[in-house]
């Protein structure tokens, strides 16, 4: 179950990078994520209603709630859309690439959890192999002013991830399911941006062409009702340290969807990049070190 939920977050989030960029434009960037979630949460409150599930969550919850639905589902997206606006998206994945480290670290410093070795190392590889493999469009960009920016607020952004991530955890401690978590959180953050959006005067129509509405539902239901749900349950069941190392993952799966619809070119660094990648994953989850426990025995 857990490598299903894994290979599913990494396969949905890894192709959303092209669609956000293609909903960059015409419609501001808060509305088209008030959208996005106002959408997401009523299919999610529509699945609730078909599953049956408790829809009001303890009240203890609220505070956390409202923390993931600012963290998560407002700030988050609002960083990463203005990040992919003046920065290379592969520039932006090497930075969104670091919440396996994060998580580790904020998990320590704010729940006290132990730090985990494998997942630390993973993640140093794992950041190495994007690095290389983001290199050909991080070329002629580490002199611009503006880059830097962007760089530093898609930090941000992967901190309020990372936070999201912890919040997600705490309350699935509690007993509470990611799909009823997620319901009310989109529904916060998305209530957050729409009045963001009309106190700061912003025009509130979508734009009518067919790829940047294709985009929009891509976003809503496979990338946030399935693929947040995925990964929560993923954090849930493995930790917010080892799930968030699908994070690493998917600047290839967007590479590769890049190759497609933007011509991107892979290089033999690009390649080394790969294999370091995936030989992150392979530390991360503890695979060499069983691999080495079966030699030993066999021996």
């Amino acid at each position: 179950m857990n490598l299903f939920l894994y290979v599913v977050t990494v396969l949905i989030w890894g192709t959303t990078w092209i669609a956000i960029k293609w909903q960059l434009g015409v419609v501001p960037a808060p509305v088209s994520i008030a959208c996005r979630f106002w959408l997401a949460a009523i299919v999610l409150f529509a699945l609730l209603k078909i599953m049956r599930r408790p829809l009001w969550p303890p009240r203890a919850a609220w505070r956390f709630l409202a923390a993931q639905g600012l963290a998560l589902f407002c700030v988050n997206f609002l960083c990463f859309y203005y990040a992919e606006s003046v920065v290379p998206s592969g520039l932006v994945a090497v930075v969104f690439s670091t919440a396996p480290l994060l998580n580790s670290l904020n998990g320590r410093l704010v729940m006290g959890r132990p730090l985990q070795p494998t997942a630390i190392v993973g993640a140093v590889l794992g950041l190495a192999g994007i690095v290389c493999l983001s290199l050909q469009q991080m070329a002629g960009h580490l002199g611009d002013h503006a880059a830097w920016l962007g760089l530093a607020v898609a930090f941000a952004g992967t901190m309020c991830f990372s936070a999201g991530n912890l919040l997600s955890s705490r309350m699935q401690s509690m007993g509470l399911h990611p799909i009823v978590t997620n319901s009310w959180a989109m529904l916060i953050g998305a209530s957050v941006l729409t009045l963001g959006s009309l106190a700061a005067g912003l025009p509130f129509a979508l734009d009518t062409d067919a790829r940047y509405l294709g985009a929009l539902v891509y976003l809503a239901v496979p990338g946030s009702v399935i693929g947040f749900t995925a990964y929560l349950m993923l954090v849930g069941r493995i930790g917010p340290e080892r799930a968030a190392y699908c994070t690493v993952l998917f600047p290839f799966v967007a590479l590769a969807v890049s190759t497609v619809f933007e011509g991107y070119r892979w290089s033999a660094l690009a390649v080394f990049g790969l294999v370091l990648v995936v030989a992150g994953n392979l530390v991360a989850f503890g695979v060499t070190k069983r691999f080495s426990v079966r030699r030993t025995h066999a021996a």
